[in-house]
């Protein structure tokens, strides 16, 4: 046991500080080539903080264990809404100003419910995944079309705030781009190996697992990006940052790993993971929305909401993990 819970450990920070260098390689890179502040925030970067998801998924379903791949993607969807943007919404009430944000809440709550209609019949096979894909790289265009439209957006004026620093030098840039991406696939190599290991030496289903333990680690430099936009004030970019990673996990990530190999779908997904992304998902739209006013808002005590509503969900997830043990 204690090997695994070392690999779990380590292959976190390994995750965690990879996913980082990957970024800002990426990021550097993509600004040397000419690409909008704005481009590389919504592009790049989104990519970059949901490629610990991706990867890990990736290499659950390559694996067999399809528990694994979605319960890191609904669980990170989860933590998200409620940890992270109920952590920022206590400290810092958060203003929805960006119109581009409140286009893409809508569409955020309708790519749950397409999500939760493909798990009805208990799989998720190559058909899903192509649905899923296509729905991806439709909404990136429309998003990128959008951004690029409305230069002015309080969400571009916060990019451009964030990305007017000097870049690193190109062939760095590269190297930390390609050296990232490989820690990336070896540290989620790693992540994976100590999580089923776990999950069957204590009895417990991948999927526990993937809920709580990776998909927390996972969602990491979410967290980073988000808490550090707080305390600069940039409420629309720690917004951003959770609708775009959402989306990246719920057509990208979940249609990458059914893609690689059809998904067998407990139904325990749906009703309880799923329903809840869509529950937290409905509440943020209408909080970030708020119908009939120019600006959204989620205030501390909506923050509350959401941190006891993650506390509650996680606490029972511990404790079928306890009980099992």
């Amino acid at each position: 046991m204690m090997l695994p819970i070392l690999a779990i450990i380590l292959g976190l920070v390994l995750l965690v500080w990879s996913a980082d260098r990957f970024v800002d390689g990426a990021a550097a890179t993509a600004g040397h080539a000419g690409m909008p502040p704005l481009l590389i925030g919504m592009v790049v970067i989104g990519f970059g903080t949901s490629a610990p998801e991706m990867v890990v998924s990736a290499l659950a379903a390559m694996e067999g264990n399809p528990g694994l791949a979605l319960g890191n993607a609904y669980g990170s969807n989860i933590t998200n809404i409620a940890l992270i943007l109920g952590l920022v919404a206590v400290f810092s009430p958060i203003a929805v100003q960006s119109q581009i944000l409140r286009k893409e809440l809508p569409i955020l709550a309708a790519v749950t419910l397409l999500s939760g209609l493909l798990l009805i019949n208990g799989q998720l096979n190559r058909m899903d995944a192509l649905i899923l894909l296509l729905a991806f790289f439709a909404i990136m265009g429309w998003s990128i079309f959008q951004g690029m439209r409305q230069r002015g957006d309080s969400l571009g004026t916060d990019m451009d705030a964030e990305m007017d620093v000097k870049t690193m030098a190109l062939k760095p840039a590269i190297i930390w781009l390609l050296v990232g991406l490989v820690l990336l696939i070896v540290s989620s190599r790693v992540l994976v190996w100590g999580a089923v290991s776990i999950a069957q030496s204590l009895g417990v289903s991948d999927l526990i697992i993937g809920l709580t333990v990776v998909a927390i680690g996972t969602s990491l430099p979410e967290l980073a990006s988000s808490i550090a936009a707080m305390r600069k004030g940039e409420h629309d970019l720690a917004l951003g940052n959770v609708i775009g990673s959402n989306l990246f996990n719920t057509l990208a990530v979940v249609g990458i790993a059914a893609a690689i190999h059809p998904l067998d779908v407990e139904s325990v997904v749906l009703y309880r993971d799923w329903g809840l992304t869509m529950g937290l998902t409905l509440a943020l739209f209408l909080m970030g929305y708020r119908f009939g006013k120019k600006q959204g808002r989620i205030n501390r005590y909506e923050g509350g909401v959401l941190l006891v509503a993650y506390l509650i969900y996680t606490g029972y997830l511990v404790s079928t993990i306890v009980a099992a043990a």
